[in-house]
């Protein structure tokens, strides 16, 4: 995996000007690719394009980028990888290209040449984000791969374009503007996240994923992303043609199709791995990995002191199921809490998934031994893993029938109750309740369904569902748009179903922007290289042909999936309740964190852009027992902590 990052100016910068400014930019991300750098630059043109290099497929220098193309018509730099490279490179060989070396970059510089710019993007499988220049239009291009694996920033203002795989790229130009995009908080609050195209900074975007960006002139007003791909269209274009085949038909069909995503991904001359979490999608992916590899593949987990947060058990028992050579490690709060301190400098956009933090710590134990490293994200989105996906086909109708007076009573009702009394009224009954109807976080379950109560239609109940934060503009002054991308795919989709329109909601804006965000910095701010079989688009599109019973069966989730998986692993080494990756925040800030959380929320806001006599409400209310609003203060905790990083 590699960084890269550029300018394209009107400011008159000389070669050497050019060439510093790129340097600069790139040292930002070392981290990203610590084996090699280049820089490019046409001063007439007044472009600069800069690379960091983390070598993974020919590691010699016939792989170095920026990359020309062997007319000299294009400068490629290329993050990511192209897994389908060998068989695009056989067709271009026979239709008369030469290559000099075996990288995919190789591949993709000629294949511009030979097909031009987008299609080779469509033709292309992998994750990857490109910035082009072709100097025989005068032109760059910039690019994402369809699910939005690999990041692309861009910033415009006053006759200047910068862009980089991370904000702290375009950070190191003098030119770059630190104004805060304040209309971006209140979605940030509710999701955690910065949803596309929108970034935490006023002038500077994310590029959507499957789109190009080609710019003519930057001194002129930037023309809106072209799409490549569309995952709305690959949905409804499935929904239109299921398949029809009997259960064994179908399940061989997609274990042929998984194995292939798994197989085309262990391509790599360096040491390569996976972490496993012990729950069904990672382990379906280190199943299919050990059936292709022809020794022990290397397994790594992270466990905690929390046994409700802690699956390194499970993990270890499926490695030795498998096969694999499992290295587990067992941290403590304080091994954990100590990376807090470094989350803004990690995740420069403010990223407020807890996850973060056993990401980071499993993406560095995985680097001590290997330097690429496979992963089961995706499974959840793709086949209908959330809990919120069963509970809101279930519970929405029958809440939408109630009448709206009767549910914001039982709202207020359910609302006053803080979770941990219902935790231990729920403790108290539990032996006599039969096991469907046990669950692991009780009070957190009623104070979701409260929220439903409270809300008006089922897509506002989809969307509690996904709050961390249920009322964020009352905590900036300001004021905010309270909508956004989330809003408009649900609002976009009415005619599906209510499982069809979630996920799709889910894989457009949560998936890109939440979950493979933070597993790109957490892994790259380590370097090391992170690949997700499960989100070959190929499978994303067989995905939506699946019919319903294929994904949900008998109130049990990712029901094909697991299909694949009960053919190499025992059934009950899967089967128990979904635990998620992710750290004890509640207990955190009432304990370990407790005097740097207060230190913020009683602090005034320098920037003044939150609310300080509301958050100390919440704050209050979260002392008292309103474990809920832990993720609302932790996403507040984070934007203050990348404000002082950022902002200062």
């Amino acid at each position: 995996m590699c960084g890269l990052a550029g300018i394209l100016t009107a400011d008159g910068s000389s070669r050497d000007e050019l060439t510093e400014r790129v340097t600069r930019m790139t040292d930002a991300i070392r981290h990203r690719g610590p084996d090699d750098e280049g820089q490019w630059v046409d001063a007439d043109a007044g472009v600069g394009l800069g690379f960091r290099r983390l070598a993974i497929i020919d590691l010699s220098p016939r792989g170095h980028q920026p990359m020309r193309s062997p007319s000299g018509r294009y400068t490629l730099t290329f993050n990511g990888e192209i897994y389908n490279f060998q068989a695009l490179r056989a067709q271009l060989a026979k239709a008369g290209r030469t290559f000099l070396g075996r990288s995919d970059t190789e591949v993709l510089v000629n294949g511009f040449e030979e097909w031009g710019i987008e299609r080779t993007m469509r033709l292309a499988n992998g994750m990857f984000a490109i910035a082009v220049w072709d100097a025989e239009e005068r032109q760059l291009t910039l690019g994402r791969d369809r699910l939005g694996k690999k990041p692309v920033f861009y910033f415009a203002r006053g006759g200047t374009i910068l862009w980089g795989s991370e904000l702290k790229a375009l950070a190191a130009d003098a030119s770059f503007e630190r104004s805060l995009n304040t209309s971006a908080l209140a979605s940030y609050l509710r999701y955690l996240y910065v949803p596309t195209p929108a970034s935490i900074f006023q002038y500077v975007k994310k590029l959507p994923a499957a789109s190009l960006l080609t710019i003519r002139d930057a001194r002129a007003e930037l023309p809106e992303p072209e799409p490549y791909w569309r995952l709305d269209e690959a949905a409804r274009a499935g929904l239109a043609d299921p398949l029809r085949g009997s259960d064994a038909e179908v399940r061989s069909e997609f274990e042929e199709l998984l194995q292939d995503a798994v197989r085309i991904r262990l391509e790599s001359d360096v040491p390569l791995g996976a972490l496993l979490s012990g729950g069904v999608d990672s382990s379906t992916v280190v199943a299919l990995m050990q059936r292709a590899s022809s020794r022990p593949v290397r397994t790594f987990s992270i466990g905690f002191d929390s046994r409700e947060h802690d699956e390194s058990t499970h993990a270890a028992e499926v490695a030795a199921c498998i096969g694999t050579e499992h290295t587990a490690l067992h941290v403590g709060a304080a091994e954990a809490l100590a990376v807090v301190p470094d989350l803004p400098q990690l995740f420069d956009e403010p990223l407020a998934d807890p996850s973060q933090i056993p990401t980071f710590l499993v993406s560095r134990l995985a680097r001590q031994h290997v330097t690429v490293a496979l992963t089961g994200d995706g499974g959840d989105e793709l086949f209908a893993g959330y809990n919120r996906y069963l509970a809101g086909e279930r519970l929405i109708p029958r809440m939408l029938a109630i009448p709206g007076p009767m549910r914001r009573m039982a709202a207020s009702v359910l609302a006053a109750v803080p979770e941990p009394r219902w935790d231990r009224t729920y403790r108290a009954f539990e032996p006599l309740l039969p096991g469907r109807m046990r669950h692991r976080l009780p009070g957190q379950k009623v104070a979701k369904m409260g929220r439903l109560f409270a809300a008006g239609s089922a897509n506002e109940m989809y969307r509690s569902l996904l709050s961390a934060n249920h009322q964020p503009a009352a905590y900036l002054p300001r004021g905010s748009a309270d909508t956004g991308p989330v809003e408009e795919w649900l609002a976009s989709s009415r005619e599906l179903s209510f499982l069809q329109r979630a996920m799709l909601t889910d894989q457009a804006t949560y998936l890109p922007d939440d979950l493979l965000a933070k597993v790109d910095r957490a892994s790259m701010a380590v370097s090391l290289e992170v690949r997700v079989p499960i989100l070959d688009y190929r499978l994303v599109e067989f995905s939506w042909r699946l019919p319903r019973q294929m994904k949900i069966r008998d109130g049990e989730s990712k029901w094909l999936l697991r299909q694949v998986l009960y053919r190499q692993v025992p059934r009950p080494l899967v089967d128990r309740p979904k635990v998620g990756f992710s750290v004890p925040v509640a207990q955190w800030l009432r304990r370990d964190l407790r005097s740097w959380a207060e230190g913020h929320f009683m602090a005034p806001d320098p920037h003044g852009v939150l609310d300080t006599a509301e958050l100390r409400k919440m704050w209050r209310r979260f002392d008292e027992g309103h474990t809920e609003l832990a993720l609302g203060l932790w996403a507040v905790l984070m934007l203050r902590a990348w404000m002082e990083r950022w902002l200062n």
